[in-house]
């Protein structure tokens, strides 16, 4: 869609005082924050060995989930990073382009769309769901197949999460994106991540264990900045937002304060901005008005809160802005069907 053209912003009714933070600041700096914020509740790497002639499809996440029993947690995203240790390939999308490979190249895909692989060499696929080891897993998963050409190993990694990075309404990712981290400590730390995950294959005792779930976390965090700091990066929905120069600055102020009262018109004086530019640019690029993104970055934090601390629900909903424990326990019901205790029970 191309960009909303603005002429003479509307006029301001009032101009409330403008929030302490500075309007110069970087709404990139959003980026490592929401980083660490990404909650990552089930991780699994398996080793896979491919001899050409080979192909295989993977199903969509829902599928997929089904098919690695190790992965546990309610996340709603399935994210799938693979990484190419030896040789060469190809990857594509189901009915998308094939993107070519070769060492050293990491493929992630944040949403878990359909995907399928091959060697250069043409082969009929088949389902990966055959191709994986029966559950369950004692050991570090591992697939060997195809024909008796050149091998090309992958680790493949399997992470579960719920944040906005992974929201399929915001899309703030591509669908499927490859890294080929640039020389030096982070091409190095990868590296070393991968024999580090590879070694857990060629020993039962002691080293890398296949329960080693903070390891693919970790890979993929590091990954995802690495691809964020890149002048080509496809930013899309919500990074894409962070370069708009209202609705960046306005995500700035939201996130700096999410229990702050916030209005639209003390946002968009806080942006310089009229409040019909603020709102329309929020539509264009978020698909929703200011006050009901806020209300999703509440609850994101109130969920990462329930799963991850013992603070009591009032003390919660105090937290992310709610002036009452009822009020807060109605707006996360709405948004994930469960009072907060209930799900902190079942997260």
């Amino acid at each position: 869609m191309p960009p909303t053209m603005i002429t003479t912003p509307d006029p301001m009714t009032a101009t409330p005082e403008p929030p302490d933070e500075p309007r110069n600041a970087d709404p990139l700096e959003l980026v490592p924050r929401v980083l660490d914020l990404v909650r990552l509740s089930g991780a699994i790497f398996l080793k896979s060995d491919f001899h050409a002639p080979w192909s295989y499809t993977s199903p969509a996440a829902p599928e997929m989930a089904v098919a690695l029993p190790a992965l546990d947690g309610p996340g709603s995203s399935l994210v799938m990073l693979h990484v190419v240790a030896h040789g060469s390939c190809w990857v594509s999308l189901d009915g998308g382009p094939r993107m070519e490979l070769s060492t050293g190249d990491v493929v992630v895909m944040p949403y878990g769309d359909a995907n399928v692989w091959g060697s250069p060499e043409p082969a009929d696929p088949v389902p990966v769901t055959q191709l994986l080891p029966p559950p369950p897993w004692s050991t570090f998963p591992t697939i060997d197949s195809g024909g008796p050409g050149a091998t090309t190993s992958m680790v493949c990694g399997y992470l579960v999460g719920d944040a906005v990075l992974f929201d399929p309404v915001l899309r703030a990712l591509p669908p499927l994106f490859v890294v080929r981290p640039p020389k030096g400590p982070a091409a190095t730390w990868v590296d070393a991540s991968i024999e580090y995950a590879l070694r857990a294959t060629r020993t039962s005792s002691g080293g890398a264990s296949w329960t080693d779930h903070r390891l693919p976390e970790l890979l993929f965090t590091e990954v995802l900045r690495i691809y964020l700091e890149g002048t080509d990066a496809q930013l899309t929905g919500w990074l894409a937002a962070l370069r708009d120069p209202f609705v960046g600055q306005a995500l700035a102020l939201m996130h700096a304060r999410p229990a702050h009262d916030w209005t639209v018109a003390e946002l968009a004086a806080g942006v310089a901005s009229s409040r019909t530019v603020l709102v329309d640019r929020f539509h264009e690029l978020l698909g929703q008005p200011p006050i009901r993104y806020l209300t999703g970055w509440r609850m994101d934090l109130a969920s990462g809160l329930l799963r991850t601390t013992n603070l009591g629900v009032a003390e919660i909903a105090e937290r992310v802005g709610y002036e009452s424990e009822a009020a807060f326990s109605r707006a996360f019901k709405r948004v994930f069907g469960r009072a907060p205790a209930h799900w902190r029970v079942e997260a």
